[in-house]
């Protein structure tokens, strides 16, 4: 034992002494930029400027965010990818764990770095972040996992000229009946439209490739050059080598590139739009981006194209990851089925299972957290907030139908997932449906592509008490309902979380009730409560039965009016009339 301290003791201390605090001073403000070299419009930066600064701490740090608003509507942060555990006030989504911060005021972010790996900071009200409040967040292990010479943040991310809100205004429309969603005018590599990358031969790059994207898609390669992949959405991964990889919105992946022994040759780095995402295709849209990669600037020597595109070899669910982890049975199935339907409102909206997301006028963390035994019921979240109850520890298998013609990256808040199978069509339940399961050390990462009408099951372990967010990271889709809430273990959250004064004091500011259900009241007295934005009924409604048997018997009567007409042979009785004046 006396041998153990002894060697205990400095590593303890060897550990601490490498902690830092990392403290940034946030004002969000607006001001104006021309990321593509196309529009100069209002945008969303930090400190009067844009882009925000990129992030940089490393394990054991602790990292804070001194945010202040200084917009003309609330705000509120994510710190995408991050567990949170025991801090799930920090997570970020606007009441889902939070109030959103009103104009005007001050609010901290603080919590602390357990996680490596790529990430990213994103605001998350509303659709703020396609107006350029989002940045990389690079979490450094110390050591990492590969060894390199250099690291390099490739953020990709598409552009809109016109404001997020009234995107969504023409989005959330009745006359757009099809759920057409706005398509960028511009994508961007590194922020810029004027990208490059200069290699050194025989040096070995890491490039953090992170989508940072409201809607696009993007299939990334090198021109003459193979990447080795060995993280993806923050989980290290056995080391494997392809010739491109693709990321959805909110996916990030690192490779490592090796560069050439000459320099006689320069090459391109092209990131390609997935334009069967995209409704219409503008023509003055550049959906095949290109960044020079420069061995030697002196000359104009490229080499041929070899890009791949959409024409991808690359699959996710085929990785492993680096600390091997085997499936388990699951305690608690979920099923989700993902579908876009018009709804009572005349929007076509997204949805699980048949009934959009609502956000409830309490946040739903507030709610878990101060509703004592009623926390495990989940009408007490909201008619429509979609919560779903998860027992303390238990594994838990989602299955995700999706209905729709297009793909969908979904993002868990607060874990990383298993993919563990998927298949064409919907999954009733039918192993022989699997095309394959992946149990042995199934990949796991944090946002998942489900491909157009196709299943795919996920699982994780309910291992973090909070309120965590199941959505569709396509901005647009989330905003008009594709999203269900995840209510895990609330006893154990009220035993072990208290809210700091802080969130009370934002949601006063912005007229917010504090505690309370989804309507801000007592029990399960929901009224109040954002809720009546369903399906259309396929069907009769009692007003329209009530109106079919009216007309039904006002038909009859007419009908019956017209045979005792006709029976009564009115002709016969003017004749008798005539005669009998005679």
């Amino acid at each position: 034992m006396r041998s153990f301290l002894s060697a205990a003791i400095p590593l303890v201390f060897a550990t601490v002494a490498k902690a830092a605090i990392v403290e940034h001073w946030w004002d969000i403000t607006y001001t104006t930029a021309n990321p593509d070299g196309l529009y100069e419009r209002r945008v969303i930066g930090v400190n009067g400027t844009w882009p925000p600064p990129q992030v940089d701490v490393t394990v054991n740090d602790t990292l804070i965010i001194h945010a202040h608003n200084s917009l003309d509507e609330p705000t509120a942060l994510h710190s995408h990818g991050m567990f949170q555990n025991g801090t799930a006030w920090m997570d970020g989504p606007s009441m889902v764990t939070q109030c959103p911060i009103p104009p005007g005021h001050d609010f901290t972010y603080e919590f602390n770095i357990t996680q490596h790996g790529s990430y990213w900071i994103h605001a998350h009200y509303m659709g703020q972040y396609m107006d350029g409040l989002r940045t990389p967040f690079i979490l450094h292990n110390s050591p990492e996992a590969y060894t390199y010479d250099e690291d390099i943040v490739v953020p990709l991310e598409d552009w809109y000229h016109e404001q997020s809100s009234n995107l969504l205004d023409s989005f959330l429309n009745q006359y757009n009946p099809t759920g057409a969603e706005p398509v960028p005018q511009s994508g961007l590599i590194k922020r810029t439209p004027n990208a490059s990358f200069h290699f050194v031969p025989g040096k070995t790059y890491r490039l953090r490739l992170i989508n940072m994207s409201g809607f696009s898609m993007f299939y990334v390669s090198i021109d003459g050059h193979e990447f080795d992949v060995i993280e993806i959405d923050g989980v290290d991964t056995q080391r494997q080598t392809v010739k491109s990889v693709y990321l959805t919105a909110a996916q990030r992946v690192s490779v490592l590139v090796t560069a050439k022994n000459t320099t006689d040759t320069n090459y391109y780095l092209r990131a390609d739009m997935d334009t069967d995402m995209f409704d219409i295709l503008p023509e003055d849209l550049d959906y095949n981006l290109a960044a020079p990669v420069y061995y030697d600037q002196s000359h104009d020597n490229f080499a041929p194209a070899d890009d791949e595109g959409m024409d991808s070899q690359f699959d996710d669910i085929e990785f492993k990851c680096l600390e091997p982890a085997a499936a388990v049975q699951p305690d608690k199935q979920v099923n989700l089925t993902i579908d876009f339907q018009v709804t009572t409102d005349g929007i076509n909206r997204g949805m699980f299972n048949e009934l959009p997301y609502l956000a409830p006028l309490v946040p739903s963390l507030n709610t878990m957290l101060g509703m004592g035994n009623l926390s495990y019921e989940k009408t007490v979240y909201g008619p429509q907030t979609q919560a779903i109850i998860l027992d303390h520890l238990s594994m838990v298998e989602i299955v995700l139908n999706n209905l729709d013609a297009g793909a969908h990256p979904f993002h868990l808040h607060g874990h990383v997932f298993q993919i563990v199978g998927r298949g064409a069509g919907v999954y009733d339940g039918d192993e022989s449906k699997v095309e394959k399961w992946y149990l042995e050390n199934p990949i796991q990462r944090d946002t998942v592509q489900v491909p157009a009408e196709s299943f795919t099951i996920i699982r994780f372990r309910a291992d973090n008490p909070g309120v965590w967010f199941f959505h569709c990271h396509i901005e647009w889709h989330l905003e008009s309902g594709l999203a269900v809430t995840f209510i895990e273990a609330p006893e154990v959250a009220q035993q072990r979380m208290t809210l700091p004064q802080a969130f009370n004091d934002i949601c006063e500011a912005g007229n917010i009730p504090i505690n309370g259900n989804g309507a801000g009241k007592e029990g399960l007295d929901l009224k109040g409560a954002p809720s009546g934005i369903t399906l259309i009924y396929d069907g009769f409604t009692s007003k329209g039965k009530g109106a079919m048997a009216a007309c039904i018997i006002a038909a009859i009567i007419g009908m019956g009016s017209i045979v005792w007409y006709a029976l009564s042979d009115p002709e016969k009785k003017a004749r008798d009339i005539q005669a009998g004046r005679a």
